[in-house]
């Protein structure tokens, strides 16, 4: 679970799953696109895909290759499984 904290630590990465979140299976291209018009990250593709690396680590994305094409999308499950430890209680059994 620590890394999924560490990975949320980050601004960048938030802002990667934000994009993730809108649209799932997006290239690395697509990505590094979307964060440049829409948020102005100007990071280099080699930053942006140490990012994704740590994501992946993480739980929080998950990757499928098609071809030369690696497509990114996100898992929110890592972030379900903190909710259900601290947020929502879990039904007590009578």
């Amino acid at each position: 679970m620590g890394d999924v904290f560490k990975a949320l630590a980050d601004p960048t990465r938030r802002t990667i799953l934000d994009e993730l979140a809108e649209r799932d299976d997006q290239t690395l291209f697509e990505i590094c696109g979307r964060l440049a018009m829409k948020h102005q990250l100007t990071s280099s593709r080699q930053a942006i895909s140490q990012h994704l690396e740590v994501l992946e680590a993480a739980g929080l994305v998950r990757t499928r290759r098609e071809g030369r094409y690696k497509f990114h999308t996100l898992d929110a499950s890592p972030l379900e499984q903190i909710a259900e430890r601290w947020i929502r209680k879990p039904q007590e059994k009578p």
